[in-house]
């Protein structure tokens, strides 16, 4: 189960510099845990998770396999992209193949590093991007709704669903708001994705903030987290020039390096749970002599699709899951101890799988 971020902004706001660290980080990360670049602007990071690493030493595992998250470094926009300026169609392609938006935001001041458009206003870069983006939608939903009205007049079933969800949105956009506003029932999410709509998909801002501000943030950055909140998107403030100075350094030289600073981890990896949780991932575990194993799944995922994940078959021939939370599995020190204290459970069909919980799937083969 892949899951895409892809990291846009306007040319010069460090997007480049934030995903080179990104895939430094990652390349750092190959000796441990599965890395690969698919693509010269795609890459995979392990996502930060303190937990797995405590349930590994209580099981005595012999590996740690940390659930990926996918990022997607995307052709810098300009202005009028939505009409095919610069690399317009190209950056529009590749954000409808992504499931989350993170949108870089230059919040420093530099002579040295020219703004695209002559100032620095973060704010009015967030606009840019989405006013590009609601524009290449409202074309498109715009010469789609026609044919499918008449669809959906003829009896169509499919077109008699989708017409609600494209009328929503094209009223939406018409008034100056991305798709993601509309409210959308949960039968109908797989259709309303289905319109591959850039601005339903959730939107997480980067703050890129000079060296001094990167544990506090700025002026610039407090500007986009309020605009953040008034959208109930989310926000990160992260220096790339330092992130990309923490990625090529040693673990235990990190760590002195980002004590100097005031910062009590890098950057990237609230940014990396930031994108996780954006696309609203939760982790459970499995764990056992050979590995302990981080595995990816949607919140709301009952105990059967989480078996899934792992193998199709466990799907298929699911009969029940033995469960125990985190918390129990660390308080009583181990699978054995939980046991003895009545904290592993049997779940059946219906269970919903929390975050954190620690699985192990019984299944007809």
């Amino acid at each position: 189960m892949g899951f895409k971020c892809g990291i846009v902004g306007l040319p010069n706001v460090g997007k480049s510099t934030l995903f080179n660290a990104l895939t430094k980080t990652a390349a750092a990360q190959a000796a441990n845990y599965p890395f690969c670049t698919i693509e010269p602007n795609t890459g995979e990071v392990a996502v930060p998770d303190p937990r797995l690493d405590t349930i590994a030493r209580i099981g005595k595992s012999g590996s740690i396999v940390p659930t990926r998250i996918t990022f997607v470094d995307i052709a810098g926009l300009v202005r009028g992209a939505s009409k095919g300026e610069g690399l317009g169609n190209q950056f529009l392609a590749n954000i409808r193949e992504v499931d989350a938006i993170v949108h870089v935001l230059r919040c420093f001041e530099s002579g040295d590093i020219t703004h695209v458009e002559g100032r620095v206003d973060p704010v009015a870069d967030a606009e840019t991007v989405e006013t590009e983006l609601m524009l290449a939608d409202l074309d498109s939903l715009e010469r789609r709704i026609v044919p499918l009205r008449k669809k959906a007049a003829g009896g169509d079933r499919d077109s008699k669903q989708l017409l609600p969800l494209m009328e929503g949105a094209l009223e939406l956009l018409q008034n100056g708001q991305p798709a993601r506003v509309l409210k959308v029932s949960a039968e109908d999410r797989a259709a309303f994705d289905g319109l591959t709509l850039m601005t339903s998909k959730p939107v997480l801002y980067v703050c890129n903030v000079e060296e001094a501000s990167a544990a506090t943030g700025n002026a610039h950055s407090a500007r986009v987290e309020e605009m953040a909140a008034r959208q109930g998107a989310g926000s990160v403030v992260i220096s790339a020039a330092i992130e990309a100075e923490v990625a090529q350094l040693a673990d235990d030289e990190q760590k002195e390096f980002l004590d100097t600073l005031g910062l009590a981890e890098p950057g990237l990896d609230r940014l990396i749970r930031a994108g996780y949780a954006l696309l609203g991932l939760i982790t459970y575990f499995t764990v056992g002599p050979k590995e302990a194993r981080a595995w990816t799944i949607v919140k709301g995922t009952k105990a059967p699709g989480a078996a899934g994940v792992i193998h199709s078959d466990f799907e298929r021939g699911f009969i029940r899951a033995q469960t125990i939370a985190y918390a129990d599995y660390v308080a009583f020190n181990g699978e054995a101890g939980a046991k003895e204290n009545g904290k592993a459970r049997d779940e059946g069909k219906e269970y919903v799988v929390q975050d954190g919980d620690i699985m192990l799937f019984r299944f007809n083969a």
